[in-house]
């Protein structure tokens, strides 16, 4: 279930193995001055940890954007998601971005699979497409079997 609540910033860790690094480039300032002309739009998406915290899923540009213009809380939803629920849903919100390395993007898609994986969905041709193929390529490979699959 998703709920909805302020937390404070310093509440909040970065993703264990989080493959995409929030580059402070074009798009960041843009996202810097939306913020601050119009606050946060779309909520960060974290899960709490055992350790009484709460672990960043979705939101590491925008978190970065609100320390820099000095905010100390945002809204958060806030989900009870599994290791592989958390991982899955991560790369697929950041796998759209424009500017993603092709080596960040094969590490998540990597991380992605493992998750689906541990998940026994499509095991074996899951299985077979990574063994197949060097890790470009398999990127490649990957999304072709994510569109297939979105089909069954």
């Amino acid at each position: 279930m998703r709920k909805l609540v302020k937390l404070e910033l310093w509440d909040i860790v970065s993703f264990k193995d989080h493959p995409f690094k929030v580059e402070r480039d074009e798009s960041f300032k843009e996202l810097l001055e939306s913020i601050k002309d119009n606050g946060l739009l779309e909520p960060l998406l974290v899960r709490p940890t055992e350790e009484g915290r709460y672990e960043l899923i979705s939101g590491h540009r925008r978190k970065l954007a609100l320390e820099l213009l000095g905010y100390k809380e945002t809204e958060c939803y806030v989900e009870d998601l599994t290791d592989d629920e958390a991982i899955i849903r991560m790369v697929d919100s950041n796998i759209h971005r424009t500017l993603i390395l092709p080596s960040e993007k094969a590490f998540a898609y990597k991380m992605k699979l493992e998750a689906i994986k541990h998940q026994g969905k499509k095991n074996k041709l899951l299985h077979k497409v990574c063994r197949s193929y060097q890790p470009v390529e398999l990127v490649k490979q990957i999304m072709i079997l994510e569109k297939k699959l979105e089909g069954t």
